[in-house]
């Protein structure tokens, strides 16, 4: 089974590739904690205008489009209070936002955050919002899916860059609660 990193010629160890990351990211990975060691998280230079699931599969290779996640910003709603959150599904998926996610958190409905909420208050771009550095209050849903695979794609705060992660990894991130099922 080939791996995200045969798609790409320079593939480094995403803590020594600070420098090109939005901060929230670069400061998690400075601080990283969990079974997997932080070297086993990587960073491969991409065109930002490649960023797009899409986009990047049809450049890149189209099988990395298994090996490929997305990150949502979600907006639960419950009487007066909203909660915003994370869910990490494979690309070729669409998280269950009107139904798992609903329920997960007992609102009486879900959506997607608004493009301005979810980069305001990630300090990430969108097209490039990962779940390595969101705010430390947010739940992050990830797919059980995401959790099993060997290596997934995902983005890494910016347009410019994708990060390469075991999905394990993303299992222990601050936050994080395994589901099954929250891909549709």
């Amino acid at each position: 089974m080939r791996t995200p990193m045969e798609a790409f010629t320079d593939v480094r160890p995403a803590i020594d590739c600070l420098d090109l990351l939005t901060a929230p990211v670069a400061e998690a990975l400075r601080g990283w904690s969990g079974g997997v060691p932080v070297t086993e998280v990587r960073y491969v230079d991409t065109d930002p205008d490649k960023a797009d699931t899409a986009v990047l599969v049809a450049n890149y290779g189209s099988w990395l489009l298994e090996q490929s996640a997305n990150c949502v910003v979600v907006a639960a709603k419950r009487g007066g209070e909203v909660t915003l959150a994370a869910c990490l599904v494979l690309a070729h998926t669409r998280a269950d936002v009107n139904g798992v996610v609903r329920r997960h958190f007992g609102a009486r409905k879900a959506s997607f955050a608004p493009m301005e909420t979810a980069t305001g208050e990630t300090g990430m771009e969108f097209g490039g919002i990962t779940p390595i550095g969101l705010p430390a209050d947010w739940p992050l849903l990830v797919d059980a899916a995401v959790a099993d695979a060997p290596y997934v794609l995902i983005g890494s705060g910016s347009r410019r860059g994708k990060i390469i992660v075991p999905g394990k990894a993303l299992a222990e991130l601050p936050g994080a609660t395994v589901l099954e099922g929250l891909a549709a």
